[in-house]
């Protein structure tokens, strides 16, 4: 298919850096190409996030991405004065074209050599993206996800896949978890892809069952937040409490009374003395608040008797119930 540009528009042309079409239209998204002409249309003017944002229809968030993605391809650079605005970008010169290296100083590989995510430049993710189907398909897939898809994001990727060795339909997998509950943080899908290549989740079924185990375990924290009226997020300590009565199959009744308990009693929250209640209802072989409440109810009926050990009953039973 041939094209030829309509010669009456080009009075009003303006130059584009030929690196951006040599090494960055797969890897620049729509989103940032946008950006890019939107900045080379204005001359070097200042520009704001807000006035990119108007003239491109991209948010003011993605404008500040793309010109910081730009700026660590060498295509823009912001001004050297400190009272500049974020966005104002000047252009440099074309970065020159690299040299082939000798034959005894071949460069590593582009894969991450250590544990540390390494902050490759966009130079060098075009090359794995044009070397490597599964890099690139990872980065469609994962922009057809969470949208435009920023450097971090982009090394974070390649990190998984090749430090960690994750297979992409399990990254991608873990991506649409974190995007589903809202934590598109980079450092965040870090943690739980070195989660998973620790405990060998290297499978889509594998990964389909730990998602699913994560999202109960999101929801069975979420109930107990609002069982005991928490306002912030639980403590790693106060996770491993509730991990465990997950793992337990504690009824979610019983731990709000022995919430209840819990207050009553200490007039604040405490998991240490809940667990200490809710395991000694279990010990005892209660599998409900009813149940628990008839033994209580029990053991007042003996105490108002009259009988000379009433007293001791009762006082033994508040004993057994807190179990300190």
């Amino acid at each position: 298919m041939e094209h030829k540009v309509v010669s009456g528009i080009w009075g009003t042309m303006f130059g584009v850096p030929y690196v951006v079409a040599d090494n960055f239209l797969k890897l620049a998204t729509g989103a940032q190409i946008k950006v890019l002409l939107y900045i080379l249309r204005s001359s070097g003017r200042m520009l704001s996030p807000e006035e990119i944002a108007s003239g491109t229809g991209v948010s003011p968030a993605e404008a500040e991405d793309a010109v910081l993605f730009w700026e660590q391809a060498n295509v823009l650079a912001p001004l050297s004065s400190e009272a500049a605005p974020p966005l104002s970008p000047i252009m440099r010169e074309p970065p020159a074209a690299p040299t082939a290296p000798e034959p005894n100083e071949r460069q590593m590989p582009l894969q991450a050599q250590s544990s540390r995510r390494q902050n490759l430049s966009p130079s060098q993710i075009a090359e794995l993206i044009e070397s490597s189907q599964d890099i690139s398909e990872l980065f469609s897939a994962a922009e057809a996800i969470l949208g435009m898809v920023a450097p971090a994001m982009q090394n974070s990727l390649i990190w998984m896949h090749s430090y960690l060795g994750l297979k992409k339909e399990v990254i991608l997998t873990l991506v649409c978890y974190c995007n589903d509950i809202d934590k598109r943080n980079p450092s965040y899908m870090e943690k739980i892809a070195a989660e998973w290549s620790e405990s060998d989740i290297n499978t889509l079924e594998a990964a389909t069952e730990e998602v699913e185990r994560l999202q109960q375990s999101r929801q069975f924290e979420g109930r107990i937040m609002q069982l005991f009226e928490m306002k912030r997020r639980p403590t790693e300590k106060q996770r491993s409490f509730i991990s465990q009565w997950q793992s337990l199959g504690l009824d979610l009744d019983m731990l709000h009374y022995a919430y209840e308990k819990c207050v009553e009693n200490t007039e604040k929250l405490s998991f240490s003395y809940i667990n200490k209640v809710a395991l000694s209802w279990k010990d005892s072989g209660f599998t409900s608040v009813r149940e628990v409440k008839e033994a209580e109810k029990e053991h007042r009926r003996r105490s108002s008797s009259g009988s000379s050990q009433g007293g001791d009953d009762l006082k033994k039973y508040e004993e057994f119930i807190n179990k300190f």
